[in-house]
């Protein structure tokens, strides 16, 4: 008896506490029940086409956070705090829910933007729709125009409705955003004109200095900054827009010739080495490292062995070889010139650059060693 006395008493407190909701505090409460659970899925079909990154993550938890807040402000309100209807916390509820739907209005807006301005790429083995200029101009046109209509709805609600009150609120928005546009600017439109030159790309290989020569991937341009993938260290670098315009940057995926980028490794060595032998020391190499699977050599490989400087104790020679693995620059470099060390030593050819002194025969002639 007592437990059904229990039960009936459970039944009555939740359907007193279901009395306290209208049916705007149960739709809410459905709707963003159903965001939650399903915000794993709503988030991967709008970053569709992206990496799987932090930023992904990020936007996984906001999205989370926001459909928390909103329910319990809802159930805070409802149960709690029955209050009127023109109270403080029903405006700051409206305005979360006004915030709410233009930051999902905007992401949708990006989303279909993407897809249809986007340039589908494939970086590291993972394919992503990469930014375009005219996706990032209409990005940020969408999020001026979701902003400005936010602003206004959060102006009314809040009750500004005079000229005066609601100008007020705009112009101290306008004040804060022009004293702060030094700041901000300089990288958007930066940014803008990264995307727009098409000659640093997500995904291509640049080297730069900026304190120490970096050789990177572009990972991402975003709106502020640029992640770049250090291929040497492998770690991230992010990079103000602005600050990257300033640099001197290589861009070792846009290659001119058909055969790849051009490379060159350069040795010093004595004039009594004769030049068919170092000649002959070089496409032994070669050969060696097309056999190689990791040496990302292409077959038929040109060697081109030339003499660049004649110094006073040694001859400067350069090899030059082609490669279309850019992002494995450095590796490819070790092993060709492991490939060349040992060549060398097999050939008895010094590379150490010779060093001269002058010795005086009892006949008085010099002679060098």
């Amino acid at each position: 008896m007592s437990d059904q006395w229990e039960m009936q008493t459970l039944m009555d407190l939740l359907l007193r506490a279901l009395g306290n909701f209208s049916v705007t505090d149960l739709l809410l409460l459905g709707i963003n029940g159903l965001l939650l659970l399903f915000s794993q899925p709503i988030i991967n079909r709008f970053s569709r086409g992206e990496s799987k990154s932090e930023e992904q993550k990020k936007r996984l938890h906001l999205f989370r956070a926001a459909n928390l807040l909103i329910l319990l402000m809802v159930l805070f309100y409802s149960l709690f705090l029955p209050l009127a209807a023109h109270s403080w916390i029903t405006r700051v509820l409206s305005s979360l829910l006004v915030a709410y739907l233009g930051y999902l209005v905007f992401h949708l807006f990006n989303y279909m933007i993407k897809q249809r301005f986007g340039r589908k790429r494939e970086i590291g083995g993972n394919k992503m729709i990469a930014e375009t200029y005219n996706s990032r101009l209409l990005s940020l046109l969408a999020a001026i125009f979701v902003f400005i209509v936010v602003l206004i709805s959060v102006v009314q609600i809040f009750g500004f409705d005079s000229l005066l009150q609601a100008g007020g609120v705009i112009g101290f928005i306008g004040v804060f955003l022009a004293l702060t546009q030094g700041s901000w600017a300089p990288d958007i439109i930066s940014g803008l004109i990264i995307l727009n030159s098409k000659l640093v790309e997500e995904g291509d290989v640049i080297e730069f200095s900026d304190g120490e020569r970096i050789t990177g991937t572009v990972f991402k341009t975003k709106v502020f900054h640029t992640e770049i993938l250090n291929l040497i260290n492998n770690h991230r670098i992010m990079l103000q827009n602005s600050r990257l315009r300033q640099q001197t940057i290589h861009n070792l995926s846009k290659f001119a010739s058909a055969k790849g980028l051009r490379e060159v490794l350069s040795f010093k060595i004595g004039y009594a080495v004769e030049e068919k032998r170092i000649r002959a020391l070089f496409e032994a190499a070669a050969e060696e490292a097309i056999q190689d699977p990791d040496i990302p050599f292409e077959e038929p490989m040109d060697v081109d062995v030339k003499p660049l400087e004649a110094g006073d104790f040694a001859v400067l020679w350069n090899i030059y070889y082609h490669t279309k693995d850019v992002r494995h620059l450095q590796s490819t470099r070790q092993l060709f010139l492991s490939l060349i060390l040992k060549h060398a030593k097999e050939a008895g050819i010094s590379l150490a650059t010779p060093m001269q002194c002058e010795l005086t025969r009892p006949n008085g002639q010099p002679t060098a060693t």
